[in-house]
């Protein structure tokens, strides 16, 4: 149903992304050619991605939020691709403070971000900060734009 753009078969507003992610990617990810029939959400996603990699959470915090999210969504492509960016990582210093990140991805997720006073403190006590509760929810709005158009778009 949805076309695999290349570049110069995509609309003329997705192509420079498509040449950045090709270029950054050493080729075009199916889900971005797919993507690439609305300007509009693959510009958004690749803004929403860039600037989640920009926050102050640790890269492996980081994926981590991402993999909660391809799960709850069942994007199998998402999945496997930050599977293998995690363990690209190497061990986490401390893996309890990655089970904490995980937990309050799920807990966000699961009450539309109204955590109770309790789960947030958690989150804290774990050594997270408040800007990182709300880098988690943003690292939950980009990777649901991305896992929902790879499901809808057969990508995932």
């Amino acid at each position: 149903m949805f076309t695999d753009h290349t570049v110069e078969t995509a609309p003329a507003a997705s192509r420079r992304s498509m040449e950045s992610v090709s270029a950054a990617w050493g080729r075009l990810p199916q889900a971005v050619a797919r993507m690439a029939e609305s300007p509009h959400a693959l510009d958004g996603f690749l803004t929403m991605s860039a600037l989640f990699e920009a926050t102050t959470l640790d890269a492996h915090s980081r994926e981590t939020v991402i993999l909660v999210v391809a799960e709850r969504h069942q994007c199998h492509l998402c999945i496997g691709i930050h599977e293998a960016r995690l363990a690209g990582l190497g061990p986490a210093g401390r893996p309890e403070r990655l089970a904490s990140v995980r937990r309050f991805t799920h807990q966000v997720l699961a009450s539309s971000g109204a955590v109770s006073d309790e789960e947030l403190e958690a989150f804290l006590d774990a050594g997270y900060t408040r800007q990182n509760a709300l880098e988690v929810v943003l690292g939950i709005g980009a990777y649901t734009l991305s896992t929902l158009a790879n499901r809808l778009t057969r990508s995932a």
